[in-house]
Order: structure tokens, then sequence, then C-alpha cells
């Protein structure tokens, strides 16, 4: 322990975390890696800013959210969501199902809330400083970022001015906030799709801009819910014929974007977040959704677009999407070129150690099951890591790994390294050590505040 004495008055003692990690976020990804540190027996502390568990399920999402993946994809694969749940669980269901998985695995004790992050900086003997937006400074060994990447919002930028009310996605709520009103959606995404399909039912009048148009995938074919079709192949789909399978599944449901007024998207199927969604085609069949290319300028209560049509709007929803985002990092450690984070294997520096970037990735459906993956392999990595001094991220490097080009992940893809990771552990361990030797004075750059 450590204690600070001034004017013969003793302070409160500060917390001894230099043999803990911190796991900043409680959300899905957070509460994931938290069950695989704790099975493994790697002391760690939790902190989330909210006042409660469950990340972007608990404050972030509207009231009639439900999950786009299936629930046999989504849930953890070592807790399997109740067999009651739809094939696509509400936003409630989402929560009540964290906080069951919490309460199973005994994950609470170590969670502290209302706990915001205001800085985190490598120190000497390559420790890291955490400081909180109350002044408390702790001091870890290591800090794993689940922090999320649905809470940092991106508007776009307009010309003009405009009468009514502008929201991000992330500020609606619930249908009364569009109900009677003239209501513009911007975005083609999945947020963007529920609210204008929301617009339809409740509002005045819906139209939804998108600069390009978006392939819309139906959440079910033939009764299945469409990411389960290639669950259970093995070995696992190759991606191009995952691709042609849907896009079957789209001529078939769908049929083509010129039979709604829409011109045919210009990228490949999965080359961009898919849109797994029925609804706004069949408003927009029923005249209750306005299809309109981007937009142009606002003029008042109106809004003209690239078409050089103009409408007439009370609220412009933009559901524009959100900037990958960590505040609390100085500019060394900002390591984000658009929205794909800079590091090795998903996760590791190689000129740091003991930071670990996590969750930032957009996968392509069934978030859980691909961290119930991921634990147990990091939790191997963190041992690993204990062994060397060298960070892991140089190792990947030295072994051929390249950084990322895109933040999108094929899940299948990725079950794929981590299998191959695991049997080749051994390997690793050995290449870990060869490196190490390699770079017997290596220390993390200390960052001056």
């Amino acid at each position: 322990m450590v204690q600070v004495v001034s004017n013969s008055v003793q302070a409160p003692e500060m917390l001894d975390t230099t043999e803990k990690h911190l796991i900043i976020g409680a959300g899905f990804v957070g509460l994931g890696m938290a069950q695989a540190l704790k099975a493994a027996a790697i002391p760690y502390d939790q902190v989330d800013a909210s006042d409660d568990i469950g990340g972007n399920w608990y404050h972030g999402v509207y009231e009639t959210a439900h999950i786009i993946s299936s629930r046999k994809i989504t849930q953890f694969t070592h807790f399997p969501m109740p067999e009651d749940y739809p094939d696509f669980p509400s936003a409630q269901n989402m929560r009540d199902y964290l906080n069951a998985f919490a309460d199973h695995f005994e994950l609470r004790e170590p969670i502290e809330l209302n706990r915001t992050v205001s800085e985190v900086r490598p120190i000497e003997n390559n420790l890291w400083e955490v400081t909180f937006a109350d002044g408390e400074q702790r001091i870890y060994k290591g800090v794993l970022v689940c922090n999320g990447h649905h809470w940092c919002k991106r508007f776009p930028k307009f010309e003009g001015e405009f009468n009514g009310e502008i929201i991000h996605s992330k500020d609606y709520k619930r249908p009364e906030q569009l109900r009677g009103k003239r209501v513009l959606v911007i975005g083609g995404g999945n947020s963007a799709c529920d609210i204008a399909a929301e617009a339809a039912r409740v509002g005045a009048k819906c139209v939804l801009s998108m600069r390009e148009s978006v392939w819309f995938i139906p959440k079910t074919f033939a009764g299945v819910p469409v990411a389960d079709l290639g669950k259970s192949w093995m070995p696992p789909l190759p991606a191009w014929f995952g691709r042609l399978m849907v896009y079957w599944i789209i001529r078939l449901t769908f049929g083509q974007h010129s039979d709604y007024g829409l011109p045919k998207p210009n990228h490949r199927i999965f080359e961009k977040h898919p849109t797994l969604n029925t609804e706004v085609p069949y408003y927009i069949k029923h005249g209750r959704i306005i299809p309109k290319p981007g937009v142009r300028q606002l003029k008042g209560w109106k809004v003209e677009f690239l078409d050089g049509s103009c409408e007439e709007f009370d609220l412009i929803v933009c559901a524009t999407g959100f900037y990958v985002a960590y505040p609390f990092f100085p500019e060394e450690l900002q390591r984000v070129e658009g929205a794909v984070v800079k590091c090795y294997g998903g996760s590791f520096l190689d000129d740091y150690k003991g930071l670990y970037y996590i969750g930032w990735e957009q996968i392509r459906g069934g978030v859980g099951s691909l961290v119930a993956a991921y634990g147990p392999l990091f939790a191997r990595y963190l041992k690993l890591q204990d062994e060397i001094n060298v960070p892991l991220g140089l190792v990947f490097k030295e072994m051929g790994q390249q950084l990322p080009t895109t933040h999108l992940a094929d899940p299948q893809k990725i079950f794929r390294q981590f299998q191959a990771a695991n049997a080749s552990f051994n390997r690793i361990a050995k290449k870990a050590h060869q490196v190490d030797a390699q770079y017997p004075n290596f220390s993390n750059r200390p960052l001056q505040k």
C-alpha cells in the first residue's frame, strides 16, 4: 500500500492496483472479457461511465429496437439465451440477458459504475496511470479498452439553416418523438431503416435520404434467420459463396432496386455493414416512405435534395453513424484512421505493451459468439505477455501480420483465425520469446501530461 501524508494529516490509502488490469466498459464486450479474465484467474478492475451495466443496450438504443443478427449467433456460446426468447430479441431482452450473464458468472463485484475515465497514459516501468473524472488516479499493469463504438455521434455537415429539430439516431428513444411529424431520416443503415419504418407508421410523412442505395437483406428466409443459414456449414462457407447466396435471397424476396425507384448499390454485398430490413421496401411500396438522394441544403422548414426536389419537415433524424473514439488517450495513442484502429491481431500495439483495443470492429453478425471464442484466447495472450518484455503486437508484426485496412469483419474468417491461433499457440509463444531476446532493453515510452 502507498500512503500519502501532507501537513501531518494522513490521507486515505491509495489502492494497490499495479498487478491488475483495468477493463473500461461494462457492455457486451466488456462483460465478456471480464468473464474470460476471471475464468483465467487474471486480476482486474472494471469501470463504466453509466449507472448500470449493458453498454449500448442499456443507454443507447430505442425502445422498439431488436437485434439484427439472430439469437443463436448473438448469444455467448457458453451462456445461451433463454429458449423462450424470439429469434430476434428486443432491447429489453438483451438487457435482461446481459444482467443474467453478469449474475451467473458473479461479475458485478469488481464493476464500478458512474466512473468516467478522463485520462490513460503510459508511465515508467511499463505501467499505466489512469485518471478518473473525480481526480482519483490509479496505476495498472494493463488496460483493456472496451468502451464501444456507438456513443460518439457523427453528424453530417449541412449547408443552410433548418427551423425544425435535428437529432442523432442515438437521441431517438420512442415512437412518440415521431408521432404526427413530417420526418426526414438521413442514412441507410439499420438504425436509419428502423426509425424510417417507425415514422412510416406514426408520422405524418417520412422521407429516407440515402447518399447511395443499400442492399436490403431480409432478416429471415424460408422461416430461418438469414444470419443462421451458414452457421452449421462445415467447413464454413467461403465469402464468395455466402455473398452469392445472399444475393439470390435478396432477388427472391426484395427483387431489384429499380422496382422501388432506387439506384442499384455501387458496392458488393458485405463490402459495407449489412442492412437487414424488409420494412423499408414494404413502406416504399405503400407510399409511406419516400426515398430521396442526399441532402443538398437546408431552407428553413424545407430541405432540398440532390435531385433538385424540396420537401417540408418538422424533424430531421441523422442516422449517420459514430466515430471510433478514445478521448482519454494522449495524441500518441490515437491510432484510429477513419473507422480502423491500427493494431495487430485486432487488439495489440507494436510499440506499447499493456494496452489493448477490443471490440472496435464492426462484426457482420454475432458478437457474443465471437467474444466467447476470443476471451479465452486473449487470456492466454495476457499470460504470455507477462512472460516477455516486448509488446505482443511487435511479436505479431515480426510474424508477418499486417495492420487492418477495414473495420468490417467476417465472423467466419475471424473464427478460423482464432482456431489457428489456439492450435499454434506454442509456436506463437516460442516466437514471442525469440523476439523478446532481440529487444532486451524495450520499455514503453512514458508520456507526460
